[in-house]
């Protein structure tokens, strides 16, 4: 399913944006000079279009710095008025909400705590109505698509035309390098089911430290996302949240000239005609694997009857073991990714159990 909603592209709010949108400022704003002192240097990057200050902060447990509340929203104006910048912070709630409308904020951005719950979404989403703010939404903790989709939906109910989606990554289930498991899978769901909805992503809350803040920003755009969020203090080692994935201005800097930006499209015939070709190979392959698959299905529901009409087990264990274990090896001698092969053969014989069962069960 396609969900085109009425949603303007990033250019139409900010109208002399010439690059991927780049938003830049520190994880918290600790104080008057810090938010100054880092606005200024971020300012002075003209790839940099908004500023960002976390004014109240969620935090998984009590007793943690929780940012320096409403104090920071007149922070946020003095740099707008200083560097001319557009300014954002997060919103936990209504009343933040509020708030930071009252303040005169250009950007407002709802957190992944709070996208998690449709009841919190609705109450900011009421408190929106009639606004011209832009209004970002990061993924919920969870890779829930439909739930991202339902957060986005009710702000766009609410009247919202300028709306953007954060991808930060979500809470791990297992062991990675990374603070937040990226699962670009469900951002690319996202793009298939909302094709005109602009999407960046947030290096800083997927890396956790900022050794891993390139490599995840040249993925996004490798993605074909339209920008970044990007954590920047004037000294992290200082920083009273997230210090690990901070980076100075002059490091910010250095990531932003690694970067190769990616575009949809290219300007060049023969750049057309080759991708096609390799297109209509790919096409061509695809149509084979599942032509070869449709004769696999045949041959389990065989399976399946011969096992029924003798009394035998759909799942036999030691065949799931010997199976995985060859399609693992060939595949490596293929060049395959190992991952990749065991996902993919758990998924079929997985299917071809299911199958089998059904057919046990059915009545002769």
């Amino acid at each position: 399913m396609t969900l085109k909603l009425d949603i303007n592209p990033i250019k139409a709010w900010l109208p002399h944006i010439d690059n991927p949108l780049l938003i830049a400022g520190p994880c918290s704003l600790e104080s008057e000079k810090q938010a100054l002192d880092t606005a200024g240097l971020l300012a002075k990057d003209k790839r940099v279009f908004v500023y960002r200050g976390g004014v109240w902060k969620p935090r998984t447990r009590p007793g943690s710095f929780e940012g320096v509340g409403s104090i920071g929203l007149s922070w946020l104006q003095k740099v707008k008025e200083e560097t001319g910048l557009p300014v954002g912070t997060e919103v936990a709630n209504a009343q933040h909400t509020e708030e930071a409308l009252k303040a005169g904020l250009d950007v407002i951005w709802i957190g992944a705590r709070s996208t998690a719950s449709p009841f919190v979404v609705q109450e900011i989403a009421d408190v929106l109505k009639g606004s011209s703010a832009v209004v970002m939404i990061k993924n919920p903790v969870n890779p829930d698509v439909q739930l991202w989709m339902g957060a986005i939906e009710r702000v766009h109910q609410a009247g919202i035309r300028n709306i953007v989606a954060i991808h930060r990554g979500f809470t791990p289930f297992r062991e990675t390098k990374y603070r937040n498991y990226p699962n670009w899978k469900t951002v690319i769901e996202l793009r298939r089911t909302m094709p005109n909805l602009p999407i960046i992503c947030d290096p800083s809350h997927i890396a956790g430290k900022r050794e891993y803040l390139f490599e995840i920003s040249q993925k996004a755009f490798d993605m074909g996302m339209e920008g970044l969020m990007l954590e920047s203090h004037i000294d992290p080692s200082c920083a009273m949240s997230d210090a690990a994935q901070q980076v100075t201005p002059a490091d910010l800097g250095k990531i932003l000239d690694k970067l190769v930006i990616r575009y949809e499209s290219a300007d060049n015939p023969d750049f057309e005609n080759r991708l096609d070709m390799l297109r209509n190979r790919i096409d061509a392959i695809d149509s084979e694997l599942l032509e070869m698959l449709s004769s696999r299905v045949e041959i389990v529901k065989e399976i399946g009857a011969y096992k029924r009409d003798n009394n035998v087990t759909a799942l036999q264990i030691n065949r799931w073991t010997q199976l995985m274990e060859n399609r693992v090896n060939l595949g490596k001698k293929l060049d395959l990714d190992e991952t990749f092969v065991k996902i993919l053969f758990q998924l079929i014989h997985e299917d071809s159990v299911r199958m089998q069962t059904e057919i046990m069960d059915e009545e002769k």
